[in-house]
């Protein structure tokens, strides 16, 4: 990570405005005849029309037993059906309704779920209407199992989100992996000054088709899928800042240890960044994880802290290493049959040899895992030149090995803010 960092001030946070909704009842009669909109009350400012909800054409059942309203969609569907598996519903079916008009039995009082969308439910419903054929079908609509399995894990269908994930699994593991293989190639990346980072060829599908996935199997806990979606992220930031950015942001949203190192790695490599400022609010400026007009990545205040904390830090651990190459323990041969203190004589100038040999210090100076490797394969090279003990000289090479192993396993550590730690 290079070049200077302006100073700026932090974005104003975003204002929320609470939306307040009435629902305005009406006889059979005025809803068959056409009756005035439905009204919704935005705070305390004018009434706004609403459409009167429409009932969906595939799954308001003239033999439904409970009238469901998302958005603006009614469907009309079976109480036995939702009750499956133990789900919300049927606890929701099971509370005592008191004096109260029981919700769903009419157009007029719905059951209304918030958060969901009228395409999601309706996957959602396909998959509790669907016959066992149909279910095994090798054609693979993704995102209905990604709906399904949101929406079963929301109202707590375990049997149906355990097996939407397990064919998004499925379908994901299919060698080439057909999320890569719907992703152009790098060299088709565009970046513009000012613009959202894009592909050539529209790729803003595929992308956020790998970010849901990577959220829906975080918010699922389904460990494989996860596993699965992290690597093919890793696989593809190595090979674009685009991806290195979005897997950098999706590991501080999810707090993903396994992604966070890596990602903030690949981006501190990549780019030189800047921390967006509160400027003129009438121009149009870059918005994080847009590249501005003079080729910087535009990140977030607590991700430049990182990234610059995890900066400091590497080049800190490089100079400890530098002057001190990891131990190891002397096989008990060497004392008998060889001269333990040349042994170590041996490595210690082999060791300060090759970390100020042109090869590692062509890699930059925070490239502490890079420097490690191009160590590793100096000492394979090195060979029976050197005048250690052939048992200390393997011991010598799992030491570096460790030590490979052990900052990549503290690269999440690297990039944390002062506070984190």
């Amino acid at each position: 990570m290079s070049g200077n960092v302006s100073p700026c001030l932090e974005p104003n946070p975003s204002s929320s405005t609470e939306s307040i909704l009435k629902r305005k009842r009406s006889d059979s009669q005025s809803m068959q005849s056409g009756s005035p909109e439905k009204f919704q009350v935005v705070g305390d400012e004018a009434l706004i029309p609403r459409p009167r909800p429409i009932r969906d054409d595939t799954y308001y059942l003239e033999d439904g037993s409970c009238i469901i309203l998302v958005q603006d969609t009614l469907f009309n569907v079976h109480r036995t059906i939702l009750s499956k598996d133990n789900s919300l519903f049927a606890s929701m079916f099971s509370l005592p309704q008191g004096k109260h008009e029981v919700e769903g039995r009419t157009d007029d009082n719905p059951i209304i779920l918030t958060g969901d969308t009228v395409p999601e439910f309706r996957h959602f419903l396909w998959a509790l209407y669907a016959l066992p054929p149909e279910l095994q079908s090798n054609t693979v609509d993704l995102t209905r199992l990604m709906d399904i399995a949101r929406i079963s894990n929301k109202y707590s269908f375990k049997s149906i989100e355990t097996w939407s994930l397990d064919a998004i699994q499925e379908y994901v593991n299919h060698k080439p992996s057909p999320i890569l293989t719907s992703i152009p190639h790098p060299s088709t990346y565009v970046f513009n000054g000012g613009a959202h980072p894009q592909m050539s060829d529209g790729n803003g599908n595929s992308n956020a088709q790998l970010t849901r996935l990577i959220r829906l199997a975080q918010l699922c806990s389904h460990e494989k899928l996860l596993n699965t979606m992290v690597l093919l992220l890793r696989q593809l930031m190595s090979s674009s800042l685009q991806y290195a950015y979005l897997a950098m942001t999706l590991a501080d949203e999810l707090d993903l240890r396994v992604l966070r190192g890596a990602a903030y790695l690949e981006v501190m490599h990549k780019a030189v960044v800047v921390k967006k400022a509160r400027v003129d609010p009438i121009a149009q400026e870059p918005n994080e994880g847009d590249v501005d007009e003079e080729g910087r990545l535009v990140v977030t205040r607590a991700q430049q802290l990182r990234l610059l904390s995890g900066y400091y830090r590497l080049t800190k651990t490089w100079e400890r290493l530098r002057v001190t190459p990891p131990h190891f323990d002397h096989a008990s041969s060497c004392s008998a049959t060889w001269h333990q203190h040349g042994c170590t004589q041996s490595w210690l100038e082999f060791w300060k040899d090759k970390t100020k040999g042109d090869a590692v210090l062509a890699l930059g100076l925070a490239d502490v895992l890079g420097r490690l490797k191009q160590v590793q394969r100096d000492y394979d090279r090195w060979g029976s030149a050197t005048y250690m003990h052939h048992d200390c000289r393997m011991a010598a090479k799992r030491s570096i090995l460790e030590m490979i192993k052990a900052v990549e396993e503290a690269l999440p550590d690297y990039f944390s803010e002062a506070y984190d730690e």
